[in-house]
């Protein structure tokens, strides 16, 4: 591995191919299920009436004075004016411009914070009774996609991948109905976009022609917000408030 560990990282490791006795093994699993359980309870029970939503992501780590913050804090707030919920990861970066822009436009501003050793602090923005935290991701992924009715991605590193890929996948597979999925800043995403031309579509044929079609490229806040509205004009999507 090129990165250095850490003593606790070490320890970590030393700890998962430790010998477990039977018991200890099947106790903690049956602890584990509990947990898993009770953060499904928890998220399914505060976000079941916050009404029509939609995700946004992007890096923890963007600036305050980085121009995709204010960018995301401009598509939030114009999705709530509009009677559009926001849904973010409740941390800092483009999650706080997000939750920002929600609070601004008047709609609800859920945060699904994850703990973790770095990078996420829970931010001001959030509706108090709309923060909820998990230790699982994937519990927080399921509440991402199952409470969102739109996903607006703007820059981010490998956990704002990991949540575009996963919609793209659930509407690819059918197991979701197909939603608008917004990414914003061509130029970011240009390098990605001739991956997914070049590599998966016309050299290994990993993925279909229609499969283009499942999202979006904008570049500016109004654009962002057209292409969710315009998609659920046809729909007669109501508004939370």
């Amino acid at each position: 591995m090129s990165k250095h560990l850490t003593p606790e990282q070490e320890r970590r490791i030393k700890r998962a191919f430790s010998n477990k006795r039977w018991p200890e093994v099947a106790s903690t699993m049956s602890w584990s299920i509990f947990k898993i359980m009770a953060e499904f309870v928890d998220g399914y029970q505060a976000l079941a009436r916050i009404g029509p939503c939609v995700s946004i992501f992007g890096s923890a780590r963007t600036q305050k004075d980085h121009p995709h913050y204010k960018l995301a804090e401009e598509i939030a707030q114009k999705l709530s004016e509009a009677g559009l919920g926001i849904i973010t990861g409740g941390g800092p970066g483009i999650m706080e411009a997000a939750n920002k822009g929600a609070k601004a436009g008047g709609g609800p501003s859920v945060g699904l914070n994850i703990n973790l050793p770095f990078e996420q602090d829970p931010n001001p923005y959030q509706d108090r009774d709309k923060e909820l935290n998990f230790d699982y991701f994937f519990v927080r992924k399921v509440m991402f996609v199952k409470y969102a009715q739109g996903f607006v991605v703007l820059p981010g590193g490998f956990g704002t991948l990991d949540e575009l890929f996963e919609a793209l996948t659930l509407v690819q597979t059918d197991k979701r109905a197909q939603f608008p999925i917004v990414l914003v800043d061509k130029t970011f995403w240009a390098p990605m976009m001739d991956f997914i031309h070049n590599s998966l579509l016309k050299e290994y044929e990993y993925i279909s022609p229609g499969d283009l079609g499942l999202f979006k490229l904008v570049d500016t806040s109004d654009e962002a917000v057209s292409e969710i509205l315009d998609f659920y004009s046809k729909y007669s999507l109501k508004p939370n408030f």
